[in-house]
């Protein structure tokens, strides 16, 4: 366990599994996120990693199997599914703000609408999250005048404005210019090292996963192949097929 978990389990997941039609998208997930921990899921495309995450809040329903977030088991209770979603922030790939509104504005129409805060705590806290993934000075502009890398802040701050315990990443640079990538993975290093946010991550960016996760998981056809520490999985990878995936993805 690292320095930053806390050893209280955030997400447990047994034996999850999923289908999709005739199609299993996940064979038997078996694991556990801790308080503060980082998660890294790479893998190849259509391997589950995007449908995993979604079932942990309930974006997809999971057909087989228990996934509990911080004691919660995740039921068809919508009262469950909606306490779970207050507790878990989720960034795509795709920035999904809502164009006509002002950054400010975006950030903080959850707080105001679903937590009933006050405009003017709304707007302070919409501030310091602001501040926070670096672009403070972008409050009052649309979405459409800012840059790819700017508009994904936002959406990280977005996130954050919930105050969730957990958050999830679908690769959210894959979408990026290669320029903007950095500005984003330091904005998301820096929830992991000084708010020591809970976090599970896909993402391909090598870099931040040997810099900043905990533990790195590979996911093929719906399993988890292969997990370890980023020392272990990228240096000493033991199954063939994760040497493989590695040999095409480190050049």
């Amino acid at each position: 366990m690292s320095e930053r978990a806390d050893g209280r389990a955030m997400i447990v997941a047994e034996d999850v599994e999923k289908w999709f039609g005739g199609f299993q998208a996940l064979r038997g997930i078996t694991t556990t996120v801790r308080r503060g921990e980082v998660v890294v899921i790479v893998g190849p495309s259509g391997s589950g990693k995007s449908t995993f995450i979604r079932t942990v809040n309930r974006l997809e329903r999971h057909d087989k199997g228990r996934i509990v977030v911080d004691g919660i088991e995740l039921t068809d209770d919508i009262r469950n599914i909606e306490r779970i979603r207050s507790e878990i922030g989720i960034v795509f790939q795709s920035f999904n703000l809502f164009p006509h509104l002002k950054v400010i504005d975006n950030i903080t129409l959850a707080p105001r609408n679903v937590r009933r805060w006050p405009r003017g705590k709304a707007e302070e806290s919409a501030k310091r999250l602001l501040e926070r993934v670096g672009i403070p000075e972008q409050a009052s502009k649309y979405p459409s005048q800012l840059s790819g890398g700017q508009q994904q802040r936002v959406a990280i701050a977005r996130a954050l404005a919930m105050e969730p315990k957990i958050m999830l990443f679908d690769e959210p640079t894959s979408a990026l210019d290669p320029e903007m990538i950095k500005e984003v993975l330091d904005a998301m290093k820096a929830l992991a090292t000084e708010v020591r946010m809970t976090m599970v991550v896909i993402t391909h960016e090598i870099g931040f996963a040997k810099e900043v996760a905990d533990r790195v998981l590979f996911f093929e056809e719906g399993r988890i192949v292969e997990e370890g520490t980023p020392q272990e999985f990228f240096s000493n990878p033991r199954e063939e097929r994760t040497k493989r995936f590695l040999s095409q993805i480190l050049v």
